[in-house]
């Protein structure tokens, strides 16, 4: 059964209460289970993770590496870690950077990303709605590379 990890940088803990203007209502215990959901439907595992220590989120990347898709969103360490960036390159796992908030129409230093030109793409400013499309496109996906398996 494929494996799918779902991780979620510093203060993503805090959906649902922080700052509901710009993230939503949405708590991440209630997106966890609506792509879980989803993940489960097509017979693929997933893994949830969040933390606001960019050691444990490192180490749990790590301890997955041999995952099949990762959704990512590395929320303030987007802008910031280098090291969560190596991890993600040297594990090799394709994956999806998702923000619930559009890092570009907000302060200049959220503009950059570490992990946007190394994903095979970014879902930015669509609420829970991006995890939900992330989450769908890792199930064709993993679908897609199942089907080019076989038929090879």
């Amino acid at each position: 059964m494929p494996t799918v990890l779902l991780l979620n940088g510093p203060n993503l803990n805090l959906l649902g209460t922080r700052e509901p203007e710009i993230y939503g209502s949405t708590t991440l215990m209630e997106i966890e289970e609506q792509v879980s959901s989803v993940l489960r439907e097509h017979k693929i595992k997933c893994e949830t993770f969040q933390s606001n220590s960019e050691g444990e989120i490192i180490d749990w990347l790590q301890k997955w590496r041999d995952a099949d898709f990762l959704l990512l969103n590395p929320g303030a360490l987007t802008h910031t870690s280098v090291g969560l960036r190596d991890t993600v390159l040297a594990i090799e796992i394709p994956f999806l950077e998702i923000h619930l908030s559009n890092v570009h129409q907000r302060e200049k230093f959220r503009h950059h990303s570490y992990f946007s030109d190394i994903a095979i793409g970014s879902l930015v400013g669509l609420g829970i709605k991006g995890y939900l499309l992330a989450t769908q496109f890792a199930v064709d996906y993993l679908e897609q590379k199942e089907k080019s398996a076989t038929n090879d």
